[in-house]
């Protein structure tokens, strides 16, 4: 392929069409396609280029510390965690549905790997997607609402059709940060999903929020009202090897 038609292509952004060109005139010569077959071909090399480009613009976006796939997860490690049920999830119904999701259980068992993977699912979809600790977002909330800007921070979290919440749990939140984290929940209700992962079962989520019941039960109600747990029992993956050692 010339240097111009390269240029041509790349200017008129179709650069999929260009990065696969030389290879598909030598398979059309080769495999003797006609025109029409020739055509359909490059320009579906042009689609995926641009559909990968999106979901990695999704993904870079959603703010991932790193990206995890269901093909990367090791159910046959975790009885507990039904593959089916994961991959039903993995349609994204229930994020179109406004459901919410719960995953419980001790750390090291794969909760985190199961909310980027499904995250991970929803931005092939088209959906949007928000990851982030617990922690974290109530810091970045807390520093909001001192600086008068809380209205607008919390748009971060309400907006997308998909919020991820990791670890709640395993440190403790004050008052106002179980305010601000009701909050978003409070938001979120009946209007887009939520999947959390946390290492603490209902009983003890009062405890978490600096002995406030009164509040852990209503996110519970909500988060529970269109939502299911799953709940993941076993050893930490993390530490399969240490018996070995």
């Amino acid at each position: 392929m010339s240097d111009s038609l390269s240029q041509t292509l790349r200017k008129l952004r179709l650069s999929g069409l260009a990065s696969t060109l030389e290879v598909r005139l030598q398979e059309a010569t080769a495999s003797g396609l006609n025109h029409r077959e020739f055509l359909e071909l490059i320009l579906q090399d042009e689609l995926l280029v641009r559909n990968d480009r999106l979901i990695n613009r999704r993904l870079t976006a959603a703010g991932f510390r790193d990206t995890r796939t269901l093909e990367d997860f090791d159910f046959s490690f975790n009885p507990s965690i039904k593959k089916a049920k994961v991959f039903e999830l993995a349609t994204g119904r229930f994020i179109r549905e406004h459901r919410d999701l719960l995953l419980v259980g001790p750390p090291g068992t794969g909760k985190t790997h199961l909310l980027n993977a499904l995250a991970y699912t929803a931005c092939e979809k088209g959906l949007s997607v928000h990851f982030t600790r617990v922690i974290d977002m109530i810091n970045t909330l807390t520093t909001a609402q001192l600086k008068g800007t809380l209205e607008k921070t919390l748009k971060i979290y309400i907006r997308p059709a998909l919020l991820l919440l990791d670890e709640l749990g395993y440190l403790p939140i004050d008052r106002r940060g179980a305010n601000l984290l009701f909050q978003v929940v409070a938001a979120r209700y009946e209007s887009g999903a939520i999947v959390l992962s946390t290492n603490r079962p209902f009983r003890d989520w009062g405890q978490t929020f600096d002995v406030d019941n009164t509040l852990a039960t209503a996110m519970i109600d909500r988060l529970m009202h269109h939502g299911e747990p799953i709940v993941i029992q076993g050893d930490s993956y993390r530490m399969k090897d240490k018996g070995n050692e």
